[in-house]
Order: C-alpha cells, then structure tokens, then sequence
C-alpha cells in the first residue's frame, strides 16, 4: 500500500457540503483506506480572476491504486460535485489534487508527484501540516515550507 496525501478546495455552492461529500466518496474508493483529514481552512484565492475565498482541507489514504487510476477516480469525485474547468486558477465546485503518493517522483505531464507547486501554497501546506510532516515537497518536508508561506491569507476554522 502506498500512502498519498490529497488537497481538497472549493468555493462555489456549498463548500463544506462538497468537501464532506468528497471526503465520503474518497473514503470508499476501491483497494483504498481513509487515514485522516485535516481541519478546514478558509483562504483567499492565488491567481486567476476575482472570486470568493476557498474552503480547503487535506487526507491522507492508503492506497493499492496506480497513481494514474488514483487521478482518474479523483476527477470522477469532482465531475460529480459538478466541477467544470473553463479557465485555469477559475472558481470551482471541487478541486481534489494528488500532493505526494509516498517519495514517488514523476514528471508525466498528466501527473507531476509531488504536486510542483505544493510548497508554494499555504492552502496546501497547512492541512498537509495537520496531518503529518512527512511528505517530501521539492526535496523538503512540509514542515520547511510554513515560513515561506506565512504572508499567504489563510484562517484555520473551528472544528
């Protein structure tokens, strides 16, 4: 079994219904385990077009599924939340993103691992954090990348 830490955002429709919903249809996928998940955080967009701020959080699974059919069971999750990609960095209803699947390293373009601008973004950095430190982000820990982060608007919500 492989362990892959997943990012989850949404900020259209009903945010926290869409991540539970999520969290739900992840914890069912085939030949896989929900772990954990981290706590809510509400952060402000980065890039694209004006839009509302994102609701996000972090799993962790095991998993025996190929990272391309772990992708691809991901993408069905967001296709049933609704999910329509029209511009990059646009709103969406749900957004799941594969961050590490345990120190695999891959440059495919339909699956870069660990996810190439992780260590960049506070919205997946801190529920990342929440759960473990021990994914491998651009050759260091999640717990190296906080500070880097620290000026990047986000807000922790009460469980």
């Amino acid at each position: 079994m492989s362990h892959a830490w997943i990012a989850l955002g949404s900020n259209l429709g009903d945010s926290g219904a869409l991540l539970d919903e999520a969290l739900e249809q992840i914890a069912q996928l085939p030949d896989s385990q929900l772990l954990a998940s981290s706590a809510r955080y509400r952060t402000a967009p980065i890039g694209g077009p004006e839009q509302p701020d994102y609701l996000n959080a972090a799993c962790l699974i095991d998993t025996h599924l190929e990272p391309t059919e772990l992708l691809q069971a991901l993408q069905q999750i967001e296709q049933s939340a609704g999910r329509e990609r029209h511009e990059r960095w646009g709103p969406r209803t749900l957004d799941l993103d594969i961050i590490a699947i345990d120190n695999l390293l891959s440059t495919d373009p339909i699956l870069t691992l660990p996810h190439p601008r992780a260590h960049q973004r506070a919205f997946v950095l801190y529920p990342l954090a929440d759960l473990s430190p021990r994914p491998l982000i651009a050759g260091h820990n999640v717990q190296h990348w906080l500070d880097l982060v620290a000026d990047q608007a986000i807000k922790r919500l009460p469980d």
